[in-house]
């Protein structure tokens, strides 16, 4: 019986392993589909090994922008953080498993950094807009101390949608139900540098240092 259960956890590993790659590569498809920058102008080639950037590298396109508010319920947009590398991720509150051991991850990235930390920008966005109220998102960020390090942003389905779908994001599940249920949404980690370009992504499973050392790097340039 023991050997059976080995067998079938070993067997769901691998079988998590490849949708979390399936859905990094669905991403970078759709993200290439796009064409263009959001300025009408070529993409620019993707950043060269030599950068020293971990993860897989974007091809620098300006990231969309937009507008949401945060667990503090203040106005918060991503032009705002010019000048400073931004982490954009995606997540929920409610989330039994990926998003809060992404949050606890981002805790570390913050702590490694040190005083650095405050020249450095985290978004994370909201794929629940009925179960991520802000008293939730509040909540979600002092349980994984992250009040002082990010902007949980939240809003109305209107408002979101547009924002997972710039950013090829599948939230779709986010329906008026799921506030007391899973919500399946693509885990993936964008990195911007200080002129919000698409630098590097990172699937759920990125580790600590990984991004830390990009983060280092792109503080620098």
């Amino acid at each position: 019986m023991r050997w059976l259960n080995w067998r079938l956890a070993s067997r769901l590993s691998v079988l998590t392993m490849a949708l979390l790659v399936v859905l990094v590569v669905a991403v970078l498809n759709l993200r290439a589909g796009q064409g263009g920058s959001a300025s009408g102008q070529p993409a620019a080639q993707p950043t060269a090994n030599s950068s020293g950037l971990q993860g897989t590298l974007l091809d620098g396109r300006p990231a969309p922008g937009f507008q949401l508010t945060d667990q503090f319920g203040h106005s918060v947009s991503l032009a705002e953080f010019k000048g400073k590398p931004v982490v954009i991720t995606f997540l929920y509150t409610h989330c039994p498993t990926v998003c809060p051991l992404t949050a606890d991850k981002l805790h570390t990235v913050m702590q490694q950094l040190g005083s650095e930390a405050q020249r450095v920008a985290v978004l994370a966005v909201s794929v629940d807009p009925v179960g991520d109220t802000q008293s939730a998102a509040l909540a979600f960020s002092n349980t994984h101390k992250m009040t002082a390090y990010w902007h949980f942003l939240i809003g109305s389905r209107s408002a979101l949608s547009p924002i997972w779908s710039a950013y090829s994001i599948d939230a779709e599940a986010a329906t008026a139900n799921s506030s007391s249920g899973s919500v399946s949404h693509t885990a993936v980690l964008y990195v911007l540098d200080k002129q919000g370009r698409e630098r590097v992504l990172l699937s759920d499973d990125f580790d600590p240092s990984q991004l830390t050392s990009d983060l280092k790097i792109l503080l620098k340039e």
